[in-house]
């Protein structure tokens, strides 16, 4: 069978959550099936790390598909092109964009609809993209894959897919992520933050991880602890304006003791994580929360929301907080400081919890789940 898989996000060294879920899976699925071709279609030259066995062939596409006009072309025009040419049986797009004009079947990976729930989160063009397309995608894919039952329940509601037309697959955790020794510990709060200890966020910076109330929660909890040194860790490229966490920065008495350090490298960022107070995940709307899972694979604490699919994630190995609420996450913050016995439970119950999300767990629903796509006959009947 050939298997041609959007790999467009697949670029070195700015891998985000979905391009992690398309490394990991799509890494495992093409060495576990040598009988099958798998066509990677990319919109720049491939780096050679995602050439992951000798059964799969890199084709490159253009344009480089950024914009929305830049995707409509990429992906109505240049993907059906290949597709007729290379006579492909499946196609299958890790990132929820695909052609709508394609006769075979197609696997397409949804991973949530923050874009259909606020208006805010995203530049206006992409907005109007999503809104318009997302609909017409879940209408067309054979399958739906998403990464949390919140997911499958909102597509459910939001688009009237049939249920039983989509498959929940997890995401795992990079192996990179794990606890490390107080020596490393004090190395890294050395080199951002003076030897002082510090909480973490980790994401893009934008209105939709809630940066803004993060900042001000903190800034309320070192206001009630005047004698604690901790500082605040923030990781991650920032996504266009966002003038609310520039006023929280603007009001913020303890300024100096919140570090961007913007985009790390994974290895860089499992010391930061592994070396943190706990990490404060209170997102406004995930459809799974990667660093969840990674805070529970290095065995630090998690501040998180109790919103979208992130209590389904975190189960009971975090605190769950109203992320509307400044002093809900500000009093989170406190538990973690004045409890090691909470922490020490919380790394426990954490670390019982990622034993249920695993990318060779993941590959392997998503197998499946492409196999559910091609049907039960014809050219499945050999891959099993």
């Amino acid at each position: 069978m050939i298997i041609a898989v959007n790999t467009r996000l697949l670029i070195p060294g700015r891998l985000d959550g979905i391009g992690w879920f398309t490394c990991e899976t799509m890494r495992r699925i093409v060495a576990a099936h040598p009988e099958h071709e798998f066509l990677f279609l990319f919109d720049r030259t491939p780096d050679p790390q995602f050439l992951f066995a000798p059964n799969v062939h890199p084709i490159v596409l253009h344009p480089k598909a950024r914009h929305p006009l830049l995707w409509h072309i990429y992906f109505q025009w240049s993907v059906p092109r290949v597709i007729r040419k290379s006579g492909a049986d499946l196609f299958v797009s890790p990132d929820g964009w695909m052609p709508l004009n394609i006769k075979i079947p197609v696997l397409d990976v949804i991973h949530d609809l923050n874009f259909e729930h606020s208006g805010n989160f995203l530049r206006p063009s992409h907005q109007r993209y999503m809104t318009h397309f997302f609909p017409l995608f879940s209408q067309r894919a054979t399958r739906l894959a998403t990464v949390s039952e919140f997911s499958k329940n909102d597509i459910v509601a939001t688009y009237n897919v049939d249920s039983d037309k989509i498959d929940v697959v997890y995401n795992g955790s990079h192996d990179y992520y794990r606890p490390c020794s107080e020596t490393e510990k004090q190395k890294v709060r050395q080199k951002y933050c003076n030897g002082n200890r510090f909480f973490i966020s980790i994401g893009t910076i934008s209105r939709r991880k809630n940066l803004a109330n993060i900042i001000l929660a903190y800034d309320t909890f070192r206001q009630s602890h005047p004698g604690d040194s901790t500082h605040f860790v923030v990781v991650g490229g920032r996504y266009g304006t966002y003038q609310e966490l520039d006023s929280a920065l603007d009001s913020c008495r303890w300024r100096s003791d919140i570090h961007f350090v913007g985009h790390v490298e994974s290895a860089v960022l499992s010391r930061l994580l592994a070396s943190a107070e706990a990490l404060v995940y209170a997102s406004l709307f995930e459809g799974f929360g990667i660093p969840i899972l990674e805070a529970f694979y290095a065995e630090v604490p998690v501040v998180s929301s109790e919103v979208t699919s992130m209590p389904e994630v975190a189960g009971d190995a975090a605190l769950l907080v109203n992320p509307e609420s400044v002093d809900a996450i500000a009093h989170a913050m406190s538990k973690i400081v004045g409890d090691r016995n909470l922490c020490d439970e919380l790394v426990s119950r954490g670390r019982r919890r990622r034993e249920l999300f695993t990318w060779d767990i993941t590959a392997s629903r998503l197998w499946q789940s492409m196999m559910a796509t091609v049907g039960s006959n014809g050219n499945s009947q050999s891959s099993s």
